[in-house]
């Protein structure tokens, strides 16, 4: 009974400071948006607008919800929030959400493909490179790595349209598919490859190089060499114990990385044109769409913040030493 009473007062907290978190970055982009120097009204209008006298643009801004204090409008955008409509998006004219929702796959597709790889890749990079550690093998793909990690991403992914698009014609440079093939897998693919390339070579050493370092860490202590005086193997160490000891290090780091990785996605999209939620928060801000720049900067609060929160109760699962960190740092 009282294991349960903690973990639901344990559960309130992590909830209270979701809520918290989340009030707090609206609150923040809300003020900074309208702070910004620009007219929503252009964006909305056009060229239109220049004609229009100063009644007529009073007139527009109480339609589309712009007059009146900055607080009294985040009052009321709130309200609408809580109900589920999130206004309009005044450069395409209709609903936020219905702007959003066909591009939230395309960016969660290229951006969890992403992630899974990367770890996976790291995971295993880490452990040869524990594995023949201080040879020369470790020492060249340390370097190399550094090295790959350093190369900005934008150029990257420009010297790869110029060889696998423009110069050879193997793999599309922009695009989510090609037209009319919107449920052909294998197209969808096809567009993926070069922009998850760059997101894989942007992310991949930076982990690599921390699960590799913990790794090291592990093996030089004791138990690791009883078990080597018993004759265990060292593969079947690594894996076995070493990589779980490590586990809960990695999943924070892999909670930590979420934003890491959705810039390297919005990064991604910019290049190759990849019709997503990254390139979509760019022309918002661009254009001063206000309701569709707090929509997108919701969704990505609500995937970074919920990942943190996910990622604390794995770690918890699989240390469980964790369990009771926080109350005995009270006693």
């Amino acid at each position: 009974m009282k294991k349960k009473k903690q973990f639901l007062i344990k559960i309130g907290k992590r909830l209270l400071g979701f809520v918290g978190a989340m009030f707090l970055l609206s609150v923040i982009v809300f003020y900074f948006a309208r702070l910004a120097p620009g007219d929503p009204l252009q964006s909305f209008y056009g060229d239109a607008v220049e004609s229009m006298t100063v009644e007529e643009q009073d007139a527009a801004r109480i339609r589309l919800g712009l007059d009146g204090p900055i607080h009294v409008q985040y009052v009321r955008w709130l309200q609408n929030a809580f109900q589920g409509d999130f206004g309009l998006s005044l450069k395409y004219k209709t609903p936020a959400m219905s702007v959003v929702e066909p591009l939230i796959s395309n960016t969660l597709i290229l951006g969890g493909t992403a992630y899974i790889l990367v770890f996976l890749l790291a995971i295993l990079l880490a452990m040869f490179c524990a594995r023949f550690e201080d040879t020369w093998i470790d020492r060249v793909i340390c370097k190399v790595g550094t090295a790959a990690y350093y190369i900005p991403p934008f150029w990257l992914g420009v010297v790869l349209v110029l060889v696998f698009s423009i110069n050879l014609h193997i793999l599309p440079s922009s695009g989510a598919y090609d037209i009319g093939k919107a449920n052909d897998i294998g197209n969808r693919i096809r567009h993926m490859i070069l922009p998850l390339i760059v997101m894989i070579l942007s992310h991949l050493w930076y982990y690599a190089y921390m699960i590799r370092n913990k790794l090291l860490d592990e093996v030089r202590k004791d138990y690791v060499l009883l078990a080597r005086m018993k004759g265990i193997r060292k593969n079947q160490i690594l894996w076995f114990h070493c990589l779980r000891n490590v586990a809960p290090t990695i999943v924070s780091i892999m909670a930590i990385s979420i934003p890491h990785v959705l810039s390297g996605t919005y990064i991604a999209e910019a290049v190759f044109n990849y019709p997503g939620l990254g390139a979509l928060s760019v022309e918002s801000a661009k254009y001063h769409d206000y309701n569709l720049l707090m929509l997108l900067v919701l969704i990505t609060g609500v995937l970074v913040i919920t990942s943190s929160i996910i990622a604390q109760f794995v770690n918890e699962a699989i240390d469980p030493r964790m369990k009771g960190a926080e109350v005995a740092s009270w006693k």
